[in-house]
């Protein structure tokens, strides 16, 4: 007899539920969300053929528990999962949720996704989190500029020098200004120190991976682009062909079709958005920047005439993300034609 099981996550516990070749529930239990502990109830019954569970925050940790623990695990998209767990049950509880993934297990109807490695995640965080920096960068800027606004005061570039010595100047004299003043350059000085301290690290990563120097060989591919990149795709192997890449990332045309109404509308915008904004800025480098003599330059251009730029960016965009895969799959460096 074969036997399969759903696993309902949440930060605390996770509802296990085990369920055999005919539905018929043999296993039911709470327990917390380690992987030890799940690994431990699940060889309290039969050994299971699957064990299923939803995409979440937490998901990567368990994945790769599980693995090592030698559970059969597969990790679910988890959008098709809840519309799926919506018609089997009418009261939703997470012992409903764990018997309705477990079904799911059993009958195979799911969609099954990768999950990246956990020091592509790391990577990854170190990406977010200096995008986070940046912008935070940028509201103390905006607050300090419109506060010196106020008093006539008009504040150059926020990376030039001159900025914060106007801005203090603009306050002298005043108190309730001046320290508003110091204390949001203050806060902007900590966040500039965090973010020189994160692209250090990103430069140190990027030295030591082979795979980021190779990517760097394509013009208007930065250290950035060419991390981010390269811990989106985590396993080249995964993709089968390297057009899926586009699919992957958002950047193909979004498309609905039903009966006699079939709507072909702009990119689907799915996947990391941070990879796709990277490629796009990459692509617009290419574009305005590269004075090389480049056969995809030109393709592009010639993209933008019949059309518009950014549809050329786009296009660019995805012709990149496809040639970086192949690079990263074959290992070798861009070759202009």
């Amino acid at each position: 007899m074969e036997y399969f099981a759903g696993l309902d996550v949440s930060m605390e516990e996770t509802h296990v539920c085990v369920v055999d070749r005919d539905g018929v529930v043999i296993h039911q239990a709470k327990v917390a969300s380690t992987p030890a502990d799940i690994a431990q109830e699940l060889a309290k019954a039969a050994a299971c053929r699957r064990v299923v569970f939803e995409t979440g925050r937490m998901a990567p940790m368990l994945f790769h528990g599980l693995v090592e623990h030698d559970v059969p695990v597969v990790c679910v998209e988890g959008r098709q999962a809840y519309q799926a767990l919506k018609s089997l049950t009418t009261l939703k509880t997470d012992r409903n949720d764990a018997r309705g993934l477990a079904h799911l297990a059993r009958t195979g109807f799911f969609k099954p996704v990768h999950v990246k490695s956990l020091p592509a995640h790391a990577v990854r965080s170190l990406i977010i989190a200096r995008k986070k920096l940046v912008g935070q960068r940028v509201t103390l800027e905006n607050q300090i500029r419109g506060l010196a606004v106020v008093f006539g005061v008009r504040l150059p570039r926020a990376l030039s020098p001159a900025f914060i010595e106007q801005a203090l100047r603009s306050s002298e004299g005043i108190d309730g200004l001046s320290a508003a003043m110091r204390g949001l350059i203050g806060a902007r000085a900590a966040v500039l120190a965090a973010v020189a301290a994160i692209d250090a690290d990103i430069k140190k990563i990027v030295r030591m991976s082979e795979a980021c120097r190779r990517l760097m060989t394509i013009p208007g591919v930065g250290q950035l682009t060419a991390l981010a990149f390269a811990a989106a795709v985590d396993d080249p192997e995964r993709f089968r062909r390297s057009r899926d890449v586009g699919p992957y990332l958002g950047l193909v045309p979004r498309r609905y079709q039903s009966g006699e109404v079939d709507y072909t509308g702009s990119i689907s915008k799915c996947g990391d958005r941070r990879v796709r904004t990277l490629l796009y800025e990459a692509a617009n480098v290419m574009l305005t920047r590269c004075r090389r003599p480049l056969k995809l330059r030109e393709w592009a251009l010639a993209i933008a005439k019949r059309s518009t730029m950014r549809k050329a960016r786009i296009a660019l965009a995805r012709r990149l993300a496809i040639i970086m895969h192949a690079m990263l799959r074959q290992g070798t460096e861009f070759k202009p034609a």
